[in-house]
C-alpha cells in the first residue's frame, strides 16, 4: 500500500514543485498560451503604467492642435476638442479593465461558491438555487444586464451590481455539474469514510479539482464583459465623462467620420485586448487539461 502523503511534509512540498514544473512545461509547448499571455500582459502593463507612460492628462486639452494628425508632440494625434488621443486610450484601458475585473470577480466567487455547495450537498439548497438559475438564464444576458443598469443607475455602480446579480449563474450552473461527477470519485469517498469533515473534502478534495474549469470560464466571461463594458459606454449606459472610456471614445469619434481615428484607435485596442484574453483563455484550457 502507498503510504499517505503529509499535508505539510516533504513529500507533500515535492508533489506541488512536480506539478507546477508541470503546469510550465505544458504552458511552453502551446503557442496559444504563450501568445494570449504576451498580448494580455502588454494591455495589462499598459493600463497600469498609464499615469507613467501616458504623454499627458486624459482631460488636458491643447486648443492650438484639434483633430490634429500624428505627430511628434502627439503620436496618435488628438481628438475634436484638442483632448491627446494616445492618452485617452492608456487610461480608458485602466478604466476599462478595472471594471471588467470587479464585475467578473464576485460572479465568479459567488457562482464558484454556490455551486460547489449545490452540487456537493444536493436538497432543498440545490432545487432553490437551480430554480433560480433556470429563470434567469431564460432572460437574455444582454437585456437583464441593462435592464438592471436603468434600476440601478448608469456608470460603474450599475455594471457592478448588473453583473454580480446576473453572471454568477454561469458559474453556479457548471461548478454544480462538476461537482457532481467530482463527488463520485472514489477519492471522495474515502474522504468521507475517513471521517474527514465536509469543510475539509470541500476545499481539499471537490475545489482544486473543479476550480480550474472555473478559472478558464473566467478568461471568457472577462472577454464579454469587456466588450459589453465598452458597449455600454458607447450606449451612454456604462463609464460616464470626463473619465475616458474605449466605448464612449468610439461614440464620439463616429460623429467625425472624415477622421478614422477617432473611432479606430479605441476600437482597435478593444480587439487586441479580447484578443489576447480569449487567447490565454484558449491556452489555460490546453494547460490545464488533465494529462
Amino acid at each position: 500500500m502507498t503510504a499517505a502523503v503529509e499535508p505539510f511534509g516533504p513529500e507533500a512540498a515535492r508533489v506541488v514543485a512536480e506539478r507546477g514544473f508541470g503546469f510550465l512545461r505544458r504552458a511552453r509547448r502551446s503557442p496559444t498560451f504563450a501568445a494570449g499571455a504576451v498580448l494580455t500582459a502588454l494591455v495589462v502593463l499598459s493600463a497600469v503604467l498609464a499615469p507613467w507612460i501616458s504623454p499627458y492628462s486624459p482631460t488636458a486639452v491643447d486648443p492650438y492642435h484639434i483633430l490634429a494628425g500624428f505627430s511628434a508632440a502627439h503620436w496618435l494625434g488628438t481628438d475634436q476638442i484638442g483632448e491627446d488621443e494616445l492618452s485617452r486610450i492608456l487610461w480608458a484601458g485602466r478604466t476599462d479593465l478595472q471594471v471588467a475585473v470587479l464585475a467578473v470577480l464576485f460572479p465568479s466567487i459567488f457562482g464558484t461558491l454556490l455551486g460547489t455547495l449545490c452540487g456537493y450537498y444536493g436538497g432543498w439548497l440545490d432545487a432553490v438555487v437551480m430554480r433560480i438559475v433556470d429563470v434567469l438564464i431564460a432572460f437574455p444576458f444582454y437585456v437583464l444586464v441593462i435592464g438592471l443598469i436603468f434600476v440601478v443607475g448608469t456608470g460603474t455602480t450599475g455594471i457592478y451590481v448588473a453583473f454580480a446579480g446576473v453572471d454568477w449563474i454561469v458559474y453556479a450552473r457548471f461548478i454544480r455539474a462538476a461537482t457532481l461527477v467530482v463527488r463520485e470519485q472514489d477519492y471522495v469517498a474515502a474522504a468521507k469514510v475517513g471521517g474527514l469533515p465536509d469543510r475539509r473534502i470541500l476545499f481539499r478534495h471537490i475545489l482544486p479539482n473543479t476550480v480550474a474549469q472555473s478559472v478558464v470560464y473566467v478568461t471568457n466571461d472577462f472577454v464579454l464583459v469587456i466588450v459589453l463594458v465598452t458597449t455600454l459606454g458607447y450606449i451612454g449606459l456604462g463609464v460616464q465623462p470626463p473619465t475616458p472610456d474605449w466605448g464612449s471614445m468610439i461614440a464620439t469619434g463616429q460623429n467625425y467620420l472624415s477622421d478614422w481615428r477617432l473611432a479606430t484607435l479605441p476600437g482597435i485596442a478593444v480587439v487586441i485586448t479580447a484578443l489576447g484574453v480569449s487567447l490565454l483563455g484558449d491556452g489555460l484550457a490546453d494547460v490545464l487539461r488533465p494529462q
